[in-house]
């Protein structure tokens, strides 16, 4: 990995995270067209700063951090202005909320108890930010669209959601824990 900063994945991550407060004031504003319009660059840039990075050979370690937390910072404040707004259940959004919480807490602990042990995400995990971005960009388009059928798809997504969210996060603790203990 080199130790460049401003390499162009780089950068399309600092303009995805440069996105984010035009998305919560756009969801707080009603305007879902804008709100999807950030939802799909967000997308496409964060797609393309991975391929440009290992293309260019432009793998950084700032990248490696900033680019999942841009990732969970969009997520994150997606769902706690959704349910702000009523598009999404409190209790749906709580559960996500709460599960990055525990995993940020636990990943700290980590860092300052045992320093630094790599856990890359499970498939199980990264299913479930599949499915939380899937849900969301429903929940916007709705707003956006009369598609009545997308509100079925929003529903089951929602109930996905909510089991692979507890799923993977009881099997991410379960690793950790076994990992750590043949440390």
């Amino acid at each position: 990995m080199t130790s460049r900063i401003l390499t162009v994945p780089n950068q399309l991550t600092f303009l995805r995270l440069g996105f984010l407060p035009f998305f919560i004031i756009s969801i707080h504003y009603r305007w879902y067209d804008v709100a999807l319009g950030i939802l799909i660059v967000a997308g496409l840039t964060d797609g393309l700063d991975g391929l440009l990075a290992r293309s260019l050979n432009q793998k950084t370690a700032l990248g490696a951090y900033l680019d999942p937390i841009a990732d969970k910072l969009l997520l994150s404040s997606s769902f706690l202005v959704l349910a702000l707004d009523g598009k999404i259940r409190w209790w749906l959004a709580t559960l996500v909320l709460s599960r990055d919480i525990l995993l940020l807490t636990s990943a700290a602990v980590i860092l300052v108890v045992v320093g630094y042990r790599p856990f890359p995400p499970s498939v199980f995990g990264k299913l479930t930010t599949a499915l939380q971005i899937l849900l969301v960009f429903a929940v916007v388009l709705l707003a956006v669209t009369e598609w009545h059928w997308l509100q079925f798809v929003r529903i089951v997504l929602g109930y996905l959601v909510a089991g692979f969210t507890v799923f993977s996060g009881f099997h991410y603790s379960i690793v950790v824990s076994r990992r750590l203990s043949d440390q």
